[in-house]
């Protein structure tokens, strides 16, 4: 069921029988599916993306080099599959020519990665989505998945973990980890620990007799094999500070993105969110707020914390670094990389969790970081008062959000999708309240978010910036936000887009787009690349409700036997 797709890089007509004849394809078809070790978690096979950012290491790099800097002009659509409707930020994963792909409403769709032939599609019990007030909203998907044995791991908005099977996408068990009543919810997959499944809990802004935590699981039976806690509790280590308030009033510390895992030291490092309410006068509290705003080292077999680094004690400005660690091999030291809301780009020894160097892309002008010791203060006029204007950058979407970075060995740099702004607005006091509605009011009046001067007249960037310098070897400006996560490949290519529908490919090293296409809607996901027969494919997830669709490009057949 392959969609004639090969003559131009993107056509409307070429769009619709892709999607029509995705939609009218049958059910389960059942294929045999070897299972997936830790083995192939770990060195996995270059034809595959077995996890959110195809290693476990959080490079987003595939060495994957068919479609190269001298050929990737000849990129063409082969297909396109329709998703479910409403909010998502999807990332496929590719098996042995199966790619698997998360859809709004917790729906998982299994395609022939090769075709876009629909294999199976996992519908689960509809589910009212409303907001606090009553208001129905669109459903809301989850970033990734995770593949291991034969089965296929969905962390759902309800606060569950489900297993399918990966052949016919029938339930093999469905496991209830907290309380969606409570706000508890999943918006990030797990990621396979030393054959554990583990997740990390978000929607912990309400107040409760609860905190958010980090827990494994059993592939075969979902039953919980440890939980960590991302918030000291009051007599726990750390627990001061938050000064005295009790566990109901400390709220915050989601771990929303997922984590990266080290099998060498078995340790898996989870990064949280900020405390809240976003400010200190909101909340209540002077005190640094553990483990808010770190980066915590897990052992994977146990949970306990090995070492922790929190980047901004206090946080106060909704400026979090929850974002993708990066574990990087460099300069003789195991390192970890990460980049949050401040456009800081972080280095830590991740055996020991000790400072290393802290780069500044600086368009922040928060905090200062002590070049020596990685220690933080808050500039004056910084830290909120109650009814004060305050006028700070970026704004609260942060210099880059959660469009995921990407390595690339060769060049040693990092490529990110940033966003530079600044914002103003009031931060006040709240009541503190059990069942307080968060999203209804944050403690912000915001009054104006504009573009970083420093940006110019461009709204957006794919930056390249060295690991052990922080200098910008290059970058692409964009009139308005990036729209995806960037991608590396071993073929000298970095993969971008912008929020004006537009698709880049570029040369890795000097950042000229070599090949450059206009979608239906914006990218709004993970760009991932996979090999099929053979054939390499690059596949993009766009949209935004009601146009979520997977495109897949290749080159033409004869283009890739040359």
């Amino acid at each position: 069921m392959r969609s004639n797709c090969r003559r131009h890089p993107l056509a409307a007509a070429c769009l619709l029988v892709a999607v029509s004849v995705g939609t009218m394809a049958a059910g389960a078809q059942e294929r045999s599916v070897e299972p997936v070790t830790d083995a192939m978690l770990q060195d996995p096979d270059p034809a595959d993306w077995l996890n959110w950012r195809r290693t476990l290491d959080g490079w987003g790099y595939s060495p994957l080099d068919q479609i190269d800097r001298d050929n990737v002009h000849q990129l063409q659509l082969v297909w396109a599959w329709p998703l479910a409707a409403g909010f998502g930020q999807p990332t496929p994963l590719v098996r042995a020519g199966v790619m698997y792909i998360p859809n709004p409403g917790n729906r998982v769709q299994a395609v022939d990665a090769a075709t876009g032939e629909r294999l199976w599609q996992y519908e689960p019990p509809a589910t009212e989505v409303t907001d606090a007030d009553g208001t129905r909203r669109p459903a809301r998907g989850n970033r990734s998945m995770a593949l291991y044995g034969d089965k296929v791991y969905l962390a759902t908005t309800e606060a569950h973990i489900v297993a399918l099977d990966a052949r016919t996408g029938e339930v093999a068990w469905d496991h209830t980890v907290a309380d969606n009543a409570l706000g508890y919810r999943y918006s990030s997959g797990p990621i396979v620990v030393g054959g554990n499944i583990v997740a990390g809990m978000t929607g912990c802004e309400n107040y409760k007799n609860d905190v958010c935590f980090i827990s494994a699981h059993d592939p075969d039976t979902g039953e919980e094999v440890w939980r960590t806690s991302t918030v000291a509790g009051p007599g726990e280590p750390g627990g001061d500070t938050w000064s005295d308030l009790p566990l109901a009033f400390r709220a915050g510390s989601d771990s929303w993105i997922p984590g990266s895992y080290d099998p060498a030291t078995n340790l898996t490092f989870w990064s949280t969110a900020q405390a809240k309410p976003w400010a200190r006068i909101s909340r209540n509290t002077d005190g640094d707020a553990l483990y808010t705003n770190s980066v915590l080292a897990l052992d994977g077999d146990t949970g306990e914390l090995a070492w922790y680094f929190q980047f901004v004690p206090g946080e106060t400005l909704d400026l979090d670094e929850v974002f993708e660690s990066v574990l990087i091999d460099h300069r003789g030291r195991r390192s970890l990389f990460k980049m949050g809301k401040h456009g800081i780009l972080w280095e830590l020894d991740r055996l020991t969790g000790a400072f290393v160097a802290a780069h500044d892309l600086g368009y922040q002008n928060a905090i200062d970081v002590d070049p020596a010791t990685g220690a933080v203060t808050y500039r004056p006029g910084m830290v909120p008062v109650d009814g004060v204007e305050i006028d700070f950058c970026p704004d609260l979407l942060g210099v880059r959000n959660w469009r995921a970075s990407a390595y690339h060995p060769e060049t040693g740099a990092l490529y990110i999708p940033i966003h530079p702004t600044c914002v103003t607005g009031v931060f006040t006091e709240l009541p503190q309240e059990i069942g307080n509605r968060y999203y209804r009011n944050r403690g912000f009046m915001q009054r104006e978010s504009r573009v970083h001067p420093a940006s110019g007249e461009h709204a957006g960037h794919l930056i390249a910036m060295d690991i052990d310098s922080g200098e910008i070897l290059w970058r692409h400006s964009m009139a308005t936000r990036p729209g995806a996560a960037a991608l590396t490949t071993a073929g000298g290519l970095v993969i971008g887009a912008d929020t004006d529908r537009h698709l880049y490919v570029h040369d890795v090293a000097t950042g000229e787009v070599l090949f450059r296409t206009r979608l239906p809607a914006s990218v709004q996901g993970f760009p991932i690349t996979y090999a099929v027969g053979g054939r390499q494919f690059i596949a993009v997830p766009v949209g935004g409700n009601r146009t979520n669709a997977i495109y897949s490009f290749a080159l033409p057949e004869p283009a890739r036997r040359r």
